[in-house]
């Protein structure tokens, strides 16, 4: 633990008032629940869950050459982005290795707001604000200029209804538009990271707690319910969603982890880490690494990142994250395991939990796909 001071979102004193389990994350002073970390999770799948996300890193690329800039810094074909639009991408290091997996927004056709994990808004501001050299381009580090609420769960739509006169029905899933909620500035976006419809509402810092306490008055008669960071892992985890830190690192390229549909060769130019995830994709086509699997425990044993995956007696691969999971009712986990043992349904495959060879079926993700 560092010396450093935590830092504190606007509605800081709005989680203490709600009696929040305060937790460090990423240099952050985030609430990991309120009450019941189950609840809040049924809360999201079944009603709305509420979120303050204003630890992540919000980056600004404006000028003529923005989308050349974020197509040579990035892996994603980003100059192609329509207006209003969001495309999932990564930023990966010249060895290939991911740096950050992002969302990029383009809010105009010279502006872009990039969006980093917390844990790695400083690298991504300093790796983007290094390849911008030669481009008509401007990096701004705008993430005090921002807080970040999401609004999540199948009654997401009709709460923020009631508070915007934007055309919600309009908007797609990785689409935003500029709106008013509740009379707050907001750029609505049609994103979210629980594998439920909802929405993420970037805003003034200023403006944070009317907005929190607008939705939540405007979702009590539908159980809207304040979320903590804790169900927003098991929430991702069920919906099969990389976290950066367990599923992606700098040890693996986007073709490791299974997801080199994110890096577009047939983009203009050249762009930071092309040579090397060539290689890495001609080496995944001939020799496929470990794959990025869901396994579903036969018993109550919750495997946790980093415990080996096992079959045979030997260790075919390891765990990168894992709890009980909610909806399922039996602990789940993702995990790399070799190309050997990751066909759905695959026998004999179980997980070293403290010496115990615990069994464990191996399945497709995600483990939980909302009715659309």
């Amino acid at each position: 633990m560092s010396s450093t001071a935590l830092r504190h979102t606007a509605l800081d004193a709005l989680h203490r008032s709600l009696g929040a389990t305060m937790t460090d994350f990423a240099g952050w002073d985030m609430p990991l629940r309120y009450g019941s970390e189950r609840d809040e999770h049924v809360a999201v799948r079944t009603r709305a869950g509420l979120f303050d996300l204003s630890h992540m890193g919000e980056i600004t690329v404006t000028g003529p050459d923005a989308g050349a800039l974020l197509n040579f810094a990035l892996v994603g074909n980003i100059a192609a982005v329509g207006v209003g639009r969001a495309r999932y991408t990564m930023i990966c290091a010249e060895n290939g290795g991911i740096l950050d997996d992002l969302i990029v927004y383009r809010l105009a056709d010279a502006e872009f707001m990039v969006v980093a994990n917390a844990s790695n808004a400083q690298v991504v501001l300093d790796a983007l604000t290094a390849r911008a050299a030669g481009f008509d381009a401007e990096v701004r580090d705008d993430r005090d200029a921002y807080a970040l609420l999401a609004v999540q769960g199948p009654e997401s739509p009709g709460i923020l209804k009631s508070l915007t006169d934007a055309d919600l029905d309009g908007l797609k899933y990785y689409a935003g538009l500029p709106g008013t909620v509740a009379g707050v500035p907001a750029l609505i976006a049609r994103t979210g990271y629980t594998g439920e419809d909802g929405f993420e509402l970037f805003v003034k810092p200023e403006h944070a707690v009317a907005l929190w306490t607008a939705l939540t008055e405007a979702g009590a008669g539908v159980g809207i319910t304040p979320c903590g960071l804790s169900c927003r892992d098991t929430l991702r985890l069920e919906a099969g969603m990389p976290l950066y830190g367990h599923e992606l690192t700098t040890d693996l390229t986007p073709f490791d982890a299974g997801l080199g549909r994110v890096v577009k060769f047939e983009k203009e130019g050249d762009f930071v880490g092309r040579t090397a995830l060539e290689a890495a994709a001609a080496r995944s086509a001939e020799n496929p690494p470990r794959v990025l699997v869901g396994l579903i425990a036969e018993g109550r044993r919750v495997p946790r990142a980093g415990f080996a995956v096992v079959a045979g007696g030997e260790t075919v691969g390891e765990v990168t994250s894992g709890a009980p999971s909610p909806t399922l009712g039996k602990p789940i986990a993702i995990a790399y395991v070799d190309a050997a043992h990751a066909a759905p349904g695959t026998a004999g495959v179980g997980v070293d939990i403290r010496g115990t060879h615990e069994p464990y079926e191996v399945v497709a993700l995600p483990f939980y796909k909302r009715q659309k």
